[in-house]
This record gives C-alpha cells, sequence and structure tokens, in this order.
C-alpha cells in the first residue's frame, strides 16, 4: 500500500510540473546538511555518524540529482563532506566510486576539489591501492599548498606518508608522518594529532624502534582517555595489544583487545571490528585456542569482504603468522569446520565470540 501510495503521489508531482524544482530543493538541503555534518565528522561524532547513515538514500539521491543536472562542482562537495561517513561506515567501495566520478567530471583547482582528492586517498588506500592513494594524496598536498589550507596541508602531509608506508617505504614515510604531527599541534587539532602520533608509532615501529613505538602508543592512549576519545582510545588498545602478546603478555593482550572490540561494536565501525578479530585471533592462536581463533579468523575475511576492503600487507603476514599455529593443533577437518562457521557469524555473533573467548 504505502509504495502505491508513493508512485501515485509521484505521478502527481510529475504532473504539476513542480517535480524538478523540488528535487532541487531536496538536494540543496542535503548539500546543506553534509556540510554542517562535516566538522562532526572530522571529530568522528557517533550522533552525526547515525544520522547520515539514517539519511544515506537521501544524500545519494541528491547526489544522483546533482550529477544529472551537471553540478560538478556542487557534487565535489557533497561527496567531499561526507567522505569521512562513508570512510567510518565502511562504505568504502561506494564512496571510492562516487568520489572518483566527481573527481573526473571537475579537475578545476577548487577547495571542493582538494577535499575530495584526500578522501579519495583515504578510500584507495583502504581497498589496497596504495598507487593511487599516492597519486592522490599528491596532488591534495599540492593544491592545499596552493590554496594556503594549512589543515588540508596538515591532512594530506599524513595521507603522503601513509601511502608511502602501506607501499612499505618507510624511509619516505616518517619524516611525513612526523611532520603531520607537528602540523595538526600546531593547529590545536588534538583528535588528528592522535591520528598522526598513532601512523608515527606504526611507522617507528617498522623501521625497527619498537621501545619509541611502545612509547608513542602509551602517550596517545593517556590523551585519549584524558580528551574522551573513544575511537583513538580502542585503536591504541588494539596497537599496544599486538606488541604485549609478542612480549608473552598473552592474557594483558587479550584484555586490550576485548576492550577496543567492545568500544568499536558501540560505535559500529566494521572495518576497525574487523582488524581486530584478526588480531585476537592471533593472540587466541598463540595460546591454545585454535579453534576460536580460526573462527575470528575467517569472521574477519567475511567481514573485509563485506565491507570491500582488502587485508592491509602487514595484516596478511600475521594472519599467515596466526595459520601456521592453528595448523599445529586443528586437523583439516576441524579447522574446515571451525573456518566454515566463523564465515556464517554475524557481526554481533562475532563480538560476543570474541568477548566470550576472554576470561
Amino acid at each position: 500500500m504505502l509504495e502505491t501510495i508513493r508512485e501515485y503521489a509521484a505521478e502527481r508531482l510529475e504532473a504539476s510540473g513542480e517535480a524538478e524544482a523540488l528535487r532541487r530543493r531536496h538536494a540543496e538541503h542535503f548539500l546543506a546538511l553534509a556540510e554542517e555534518a562535516e566538522p562532526h565528522l572530522r571529530r568522528d561524532s557517533i550522533d552525526w555518524l547515525d544520522l547520515l547513515e539514517g539519511e544515506h538514500d537521501n544524500l545519494r539521491a541528491a547526489l544522483d540529482r546533482l550529477e544529472t543536472a551537471g553540478e560538478r562542482e556542487l557534487v565535489l562537495r557533497l561527496a567531499g563532506a561526507i567522505a569521512r561517513f562513508w570512510y567510518l561506515k565502511s562504505h568504502l567501495t561506494e564512496g571510492q566510486r562516487r568520489l572518483e566520478s566527481a573527481l573526473r567530471a571537475d579537475d578545476r583547482p577548487t577547495p571542493a576539489r582538494a577535499r575530495a582528492l584526500n578522501a579519495a586517498a583515504v578510500m584507495a588506500l583502504n581497498l589496497g591501492d596504495t598507487e593511487m592513494a599516492r597519486l592522490r594524496a599528491e596532488e591534495a598536498l599540492a593544491l592545499h599548498r596552493t590554496l594556503g589550507d594549512a589543515w588540508g596541508v596538515a591532512y594530506s602531509t599524513m595521507m603522503v606518508g601513509n601511502a608511502a608506508a602501506e607501499a612499505n617505504d618507510l624511509v619516505r614515510a616518517q619524516p611525513l608522518v612526523e611532520e603531520s604531527v607537528r602540523l595538526f599541534r600546531e593547529l590545536g587539532d588534538d583528535h588528528y594529532a592522535l591520528i598522526a602520533n598513532s601512523n608515527l608509532a606504526w611507522v617507528t615501529g617498522d623501521l625497527g624502534d619498537p621501545d619509541r613505538e611502545r612509547a608513542l602508543h602509551e602517550e596517545n592512549l593517556s590523551l585519549a582517555r584524558e580528551l574522551g576519545n573513544e575511537r583513538m582510545e580502542a585503536g591504541t588498545l588494539a596497537q599496544l595489544a599486538y606488541m604485549v602478546c609478542n612480549d608473552g603478555q598473552l592474557e594483558e593482550a587479550k584484555a586490550m583487545l576485548r576492550e577496543a572490540i567492545r568500544i568499536e561494536h558501540r560505535r559500529a565501525n566494521l572495518l576497525e571490528l574487523a582488524v581486530d578479530f584478526g588480531r585476537l585471533a592471533y593472540v587466541l592462536a598463540l595460546s591454545g585456542s585454535a579453534r576460536t581463533a580460526v573462527s575470528l579468523l575467517a569472521s574477519s575475511e567475511s567481514l573485509m569482504q563485506q565491507v570491500g576492503a582488502s587485508v592491509p600487507f602487514w595484516a596478511g603476514e600475521r594472519n599467515e603468522k596466526t595459520l601456521a599455529s592453528i595448523r599445529t593443533q586443528l586437523d583439516e577437518s576441524a579447522f574446515a569446520e571451525a573456518w566454515e562457521e566463523g564465515r556464517k557469524l554475524t557481526v554481533d555473533e562475532s563480538v560476543a565470540l570474541a568477548i566470550d573467548s576472554v576470561p
């Protein structure tokens, strides 16, 4: 009945001759909403993320309407404004498709293009295309410098460094990420200074300085808790868990990952949950809980596929270690059964399994 009413109303609207004007007002309304949301999304606001999730179909319709009308800059503005929503809510493939289409349609050196370039770099990096991430981030950095956008320069510098790190070019990555930490701190942006500092810890560890890596993570954890920044608290707990696990402190590692998973589940961050399931699988395999480790690793892989993300090279290397440990504990039949069970788990079931696996 509701669909029939909708179709009838749409027919009457078309007949009235006011349909185009109404679609225009609709698109303008949701562009305004997206740009109002953008500064809150920079702070990873759950309330605004949930609001945009509820309006996602309206935002899609607005983008489609603006594209059809040839409003190229407005498409870039809208796509750039909601890009962090796409990232944090794991709409990675859709985000990349929309952003790349908008960037191809309008190559003018505008602030809207600069923001969309940064967003496209994020999507590409999380979808495993490090070369495209580098190209987009480098173009964004040059354009933000031309436009005199200090925050954009800081963010683009971080993204160029992240792309270099994902490509395993750590010598290039380190000074770039260090510079982004400095720039964000100068701007007084505590949230992004934490994000950049976390990236610096990762690069520092891969360059062979675990003591500095741990010190940076511990500094981040203290600051995140002081600022009430749950997202960075969860991410830092997960990073530290891996370090204490490698020191043989398996129970402490499990407790850290349990708390990280609880936070990410509350925030509905599917990508980070997928990563943390893989981390916990590694710890469980080392502690002899092979069957649960298999199921969580399978769930991690399934969830990665669901959100369209690729497994980063460092996570792939860790997963190989996890599988090697599991193979010494389970025969092929038990492994296959646990793997199939894990792939069928819902997100909530996987979270429950992860939490219950830790005493």
